[in-house]
């Protein structure tokens, strides 16, 4: 059977008991083990963190009283490692209210505390209680301090900060970390942004974290909180919305959105596989089956370019030059790449002369009777170039009209100039 040491603590209660013990000199003392101990020097010392210790010695036995903030307050000891009391003894071992008790060890209360009642600004001197069981650590053997007293502590090291972080400051940081964590998944959202999803929980944990260290966390909450965090992943079932979200959006995709809303669709269910797991396979189905390609690159999916419909992207070329269109970046051969022929803001193709042909298949996009690629330039500088001006030289009459090629092979080579000044009439005002 266990071995149980079971540890009596009545004398850390002592504060309610006894008489209060006036001070008219600075001091630091305390009922060890239920004898006084006294410190024959004692000082106080801020660190560049502003992290406070404050420390008396007899010259054989010391104890250092730690807080994260220069702060008036209570703080509890044993409860978080920023808040620690520690006892070193004449054979410099060392007690800490951070070193749990061994399982064997049965001790009520553990916690300790110390209260930094005044801090005085203007002489740099602290003055306030404290009580603690420190193990070594072997979590076996302890010590315990109870009464303790300090009183007009000076400032030796360090200097006074600014503007000293606070429990408050620490609780309202991790309330803007909260909802900045709540807001990546937010229901207004179409889809769940994993990365940002991760960097903005990793953030909230940190700020918990550091909400523990200056504000304790004795009731176990906010470790309760940052546990249930988890790794900061998305999960399966976000996940699993994003998938269905990008499937719905990719089902209503049109011609100009469909690369983007494939690629999209694609990059969830990815996540969906390597979030949930690969299921029962038909997930990897429809990635196989699903495709995004743009092979020369145009804007226009190759699953777009197989315009006879017969499944066979080899045997589709619009422009008769011998390369397939799924694999030529200008379609129709007017000199136009594809992808810089006329689209709308939402990426679909525009048919500028409305004979039924979008303009990346078409070889005369205004309609004017000249190739388009027999037009280039902006010749009446209205800002719209000549393959997509019907009307060239903006005089009112449309350049179809103007005899700009009697013979109709769309080169406007043997257009009319009718006043014989070197300028054919479509394009002479």
């Amino acid at each position: 059977m266990k071995k149980i040491i079971l540890i009596s603590l009545t004398f850390l209660l002592l504060f309610s008991c006894g008489d209060d013990i006036q001070f008219n000199n600075p001091a630091f003392q305390g009922d060890r083990e239920n004898e006084l101990w006294r410190a024959k020097v004692f000082y106080a010392e801020i660190e560049a963190n502003g992290f406070l210790t404050i420390v008396g010695t007899n010259n054989i036995e010391t104890v250092e009283l730690k807080v994260p903030t220069v702060a008036e307050g209570t703080y509890i000891f044993g409860d978080v490692d920023a808040m620690e009391a520690v006892y070193t003894d004449a054979f410099n071992t060392r007690y800490s209210t951070n070193n749990r008790p061994d399982e064997s060890v049965s001790v009520y209360p553990e916690l300790g505390e110390i209260v930094i009642e005044e801090i005085d600004l203007v002489n740099a001197t602290f003055t306030g209680t404290y009580r603690f069981l420190a193990f070594d650590s072997s979590g076996l053997n302890s010590i315990g301090y109870a009464n303790g007293i300090f009183y007009k502590v000076p400032l030796e090291f360090g200097e006074f900060p600014a503007d000293p972080i606070t429990c408050e400051d620490v609780q309202a940081d991790a309330l803007v970390a909260r909802l900045a964590y709540e807001a990546t998944f937010d229901p207004s959202l179409d889809f769940i942004d994993s990365v940002a999803l991760a960097e903005a929980c990793n953030n909230y944990v940190a700020a918990l974290n550091t909400q523990r260290n200056y504000c304790g966390d004795v009731e176990g909450t906010i470790q309760d909180i940052i546990d249930g965090l988890g790794d900061c992943q998305i999960t399966c079932a976000q996940a699993q919305a994003n998938t269905a979200e990008a499937e719905a959006q990719f089902s209503s995709a049109s011609l100009g959105t469909y690369i983007a809303l494939c690629e999209q669709y694609r990059t969830y269910l990815l996540e969906d596989i390597s979030v949930c797991g690969p299921g029962d396979g038909s997930i990897q189905l429809i990635l196989d089956d699903l495709n995004c390609d743009d092979d020369d690159g145009d804007g226009i999916a190759n699953v777009f370019e197989d315009f006879n419909g017969d499944g066979d992207l080899t045997n589709d070329d619009i422009d008769g030059d011998g390369i397939a269109n799924y694999l030529d970046d200008d379609d129709d051969g007017d000199g136009i790449l594809t992808m810089d022929e006329a689209f709308d803001a939402n990426g679909d193709p525009i048919d500028t002369d409305g004979d039924g042909d979008v303009d990346f298949l078409d070889s005369d996009d205004d309609g004017d009777g000249l190739l388009s690629n027999f037009e280039t330039g902006d010749s009446d500088g209205d800002g719209t170039p000549d393959y997509l001006d019907n009307d060239d030289d903006d005089d009112g009459i449309l350049t179809i009209n103007e005899n700009a090629d009697p013979n109709g092979d769309g080169n406007p080579a043997d257009a009319v100039d009718t006043d014989g000044d070197g300028i054919p009439d479509y394009l002479d005002v």
